[in-house]
């Protein structure tokens, strides 16, 4: 049984079913973006280590700049897997769509928007102006 019944959260079991397909569907897409991701790094570092007769300042700081910017796309992967992953955690639990921080229920509107949110739109707010 989930921690916050089907009552309380007005979900049926049919709901929570379609939102783990969601869920799931959207983790796998990631993970395949991932894996397409690691390929084309794996080709940028093949083609720069056979590739380096010549090459001058520029060229050099060209490269940092491509390989810095493909493994920031997969660190951010990574992190937006992990956020669904979080979810569908979260949901396996029964405490998906509540608030991590006051226990509220996350609007369902929010969550149409970004699935793997874990805060309540006031909480967000309060967590983000402590950090500026």
């Amino acid at each position: 049984m989930l921690v916050h019944d089907t009552v309380s959260t007005g979900r049926s079991e049919a709901d929570v079913d379609q939102i783990r397909l969601s869920l799931q569907a959207r983790y796998d897409e990631l993970s395949a973006e991932y894996e397409q991701a690691v390929q084309q790094s794996q080709i940028l570092r093949l083609v720069e280590v056979g590739d380096t007769a010549g090459d001058d300042q520029a060229d050099s700081g060209t490269k940092t700049a491509e390989r810095d910017t493909a493994q920031s796309l997969l660190r951010t992967i990574l992190d937006r897997r992990a956020q669904y992953e979080h979810a569908l955690a979260r949901l396996q639990e029964g405490t998906y769509g509540w608030c991590e921080g006051c226990q509220a229920p996350i609007p369902v509107e929010r969550l149409e928007i970004f699935p793997s949110a874990t805060s309540c739109v006031s909480c967000k707010q309060h967590r983000e102006r402590r950090a500026a």
